[in-house]
């Protein structure tokens, strides 16, 4: 991690950073955009956001520009479309922009050849793992964006070790060209939150009992999540805790199927769909359990917001989970696609309010040394200073 103090002298200008990415809906990547906004040093740096395509409406457009950060969107439908670089072109020009920092497939591979092409430096933020995807297409476009990422970008921020792992092994990336940096959140929302309050205005809101034990997941609603495991788990959890409810914060396209699951396991009266929030921590703040039963994850963000919201985890042992989840100090992990394994750790901490209490508190420790934004934002800043450099800008 660089020096707190890693702008030593007075700029010498301020310097315009295009965030571009490709959507600005409520995933862990778009979500995270705001912080690093947030906490940017304006004295320096000019921020710009260039979205690609629209999702659920962008929620997150509303956040960025309530911090006066302006949002432009350049719609893309598809790769093949050959107005999309020339448009991303006029736009970096037209913005007079020192720096692109990409996030995403579209963006990834739009915004670093266009870099290139103006000569700009560039950086990308490469949120996810990689797969073994079956479909074509999803194979063709992963191998143009990391042949992009490898020829073109100047550095990619790997969020894990394990993804940085993976990056210089079945990509050949060069070891210098890929650092990892773990993602940060802001934990002004959670020291400022009145936990008591909240916990029992949306226990009230979504008619869960205010002494009913509580399992909460936030997470975009898609299969590799890994939810029907944590809902088929469910059964096994509520013999023994009669009282529990489970969470499930957040929409996409998996929900239907979810509520089926709800439905087949017996189990619907007690699985509550809060749908699409902008208030994790006040949702949060209701839980006694945070569940990610994910199937594959990078770095998942939401289990640092877990963290500073003193709930112990119970997650899946994969990516970059283990980085964040320290086995019987602030959670448990189990295997991936394990309902059985589910329901015991779940179990073990619903039945254990003391355990339950340490580990929450170990949670909170760990997110202030590891995971406060704003450690990465100085860092972005010192990487965006040392090319602004290399390029002689």
């Amino acid at each position: 991690m660089p020096p707190d103090d890693v702008h030593p002298g007075p700029p010498e200008r301020r310097y315009t950073v295009v965030y571009l990415i490709d959507g600005l809906g409520m995933g862990g990547a778009e979500r995270l955009m705001v912080p690093l906004l947030r906490h940017l040093d304006r004295e320096r740096f000019v921020p710009h956001v260039g979205v690609l395509q629209v999702r659920a409406d962008n929620p997150m457009e509303r956040e960025i520009r309530s911090l006066g950060v302006p949002v432009t969107r350049l719609p893309v439908e598809r790769l093949r479309d050959l107005t999309a670089l020339p448009r991303l072109l006029r736009f970096l020009r037209g913005v007079e922009a020192d720096v692109v920092h990409t996030q995403l497939e579209f963006a990834n591979i739009l915004g670093n050849l266009a870099a290139r092409i103006l000569r700009l430096p560039s950086v990308c933020t490469a949120h996810v793992l990689l797969t073994e995807e079956r479909r074509l297409k999803t194979r063709l476009h992963e191998a143009v964006e990391w042949a992009v990422l490898r020829f073109f970008c100047d550095q990619v921020i790997a969020v894990s070790d394990e993804a940085r792992r993976q990056y210089l092994e079945r990509k050949r990336l060069a070891p210098e060209k890929v650092t990892t940096l773990y993602n940060g959140i802001d934990l002004v929302p959670f020291t400022d939150l009145d936990r008591s309050d909240a916990r029992r205005a949306v226990r009230r809101e979504l008619g869960i009992p205010l002494e009913a034990r509580v399992l909460i997941t936030v997470a975009v609603l898609r299969p590799p999540k890994g939810i029907r495991f944590m809902i088929r788990a469910l059964p096994d959890v509520l013999r023994r805790v009669e009282d529990a409810f489970y969470l499930i914060v957040g929409d996409g396209p998996d929900r239907e199927a979810l509520v089926e699951v709800a439905d087949e396991a017996g189990v619907r009266e007690r699985v509550v769909f809060a749908g699409m929030r902008d208030d994790v921590p006040r949702l949060l703040a209701a839980g006694d359990v945070f569940v990610l039963p994910t199937l594959s994850e990078a770095l998942p963000t939401v289990l640092a917001e877990a963290m500073a919201s003193r709930l112990p985890v119970v997650a899946s042992a994969v990516g970059g989970v283990p980085q964040m989840v320290d086995e019987g100090v602030n959670g448990l992990l189990v295997p991936p696609g394990d309902s059985q394994a589910l329901a015991r750790a779940c179990l073990s901490l619903l039945t254990d309010p003391a355990r339950r209490a340490e580990m929450g508190q170990a949670g909170w420790e760990i997110v202030q040394r590891k995971f406060d934004v704003r450690r990465q934002v100085r860092a972005l800043e010192e990487l965006y200073i040392r090319f602004l450099r290399a390029y002689g800008r």
